[in-house]
């Protein structure tokens, strides 16, 4: 049975033609204008590529800082010992351990939402990789959040990092933000991402690139965006 959508949303999707794309302005726009809820819905950006993911050599995966953060305060927790733990603690890391965390979250605690290890303990850290990997937090050394450089890693999320990784159908689908951020910083941390997605392109991938690209917020319709608007190089 189809599910019907909310008055709200009905009007809302009356403002967008459906069959037009937009500048990357004019679709910010319309993204805050189609906001319906009674929070401060997050901006996402969806951005179908040209590559197989079935591939190695087209897995996109990475990590970009967006100039003006993503309006939530990420909780971080860190693996490290030693004076690695001292260098998290300082850097203002949520959580710093080693077997204790671990035993936490392998009895349920999942009360955080980046994780980063020190090299020297992944080996302890791997065993969580059937709790974490599911949801994508498992440390990866392409992210950053695998690294020596604890502090430089925390203060990097704390400012604003946001973690992509393409799904098996193609898509990348990463927040930009929330519909309180004016139009002006919206639109520089879509155009970072994007920016940060075209140099990821896989030398393998052929054809076009960038096939699709639209911004929503969380419970507002999809804008889509005209891609030659946006001048990716």
């Amino acid at each position: 049975m189809a599910k019907t959508r909310g008055k709200k949303y009905q009007d809302a999707v009356k403002l967008i033609d459906r069959d037009a794309t937009h500048n990357a302005e004019e679709a910010i726009e319309l993204v805050k204008k189609t906001s319906i809820a009674n929070f401060d819905e997050t901006v996402e950006a969806a951005v179908r590529l040209g590559v197989d993911p079935r591939k190695a050599d087209q897995q996109i995966r990475g990590a970009v800082v967006l100039p003006h953060g993503t309006g939530k305060t990420q909780r971080v927790l860190v693996f490290a010992k030693g004076e690695k733990a001292k260098e998290a603690e300082a850097a203002g890391a949520d959580f710093v351990g080693e077997d204790d965390l671990i035993n936490q979250i392998q009895q349920g605690w999942m009360d955080f939402d980046v994780v980063v290890a020190t090299p020297d303990m992944m080996g302890q850290v791997g065993k969580l990789g059937k709790v974490l990997g599911p949801k994508g937090l498992m440390p990866n050394p392409k992210t950053g959040t695998v690294t020596m450089e604890v502090e430089k890693a925390i203060g990097e999320i704390k400012a604003g990092k946001v973690e992509y990784r393409v799904d098996k159908a193609g898509n990348i689908h990463a927040p930009i933000g929330k519909v309180s951020f004016s139009d002006e910083a919206l639109l520089e941390n879509f155009r970072t991402l994007m920016d940060t997605l075209m140099k990821a392109k896989p030398a393998a991938a052929k054809g076009t690139y960038v096939k699709n690209v639209a911004v929503a917020s969380t419970m507002g319709p999809g804008v889509e965006v005209d891609i030659p608007s946006l001048n990716l190089k």
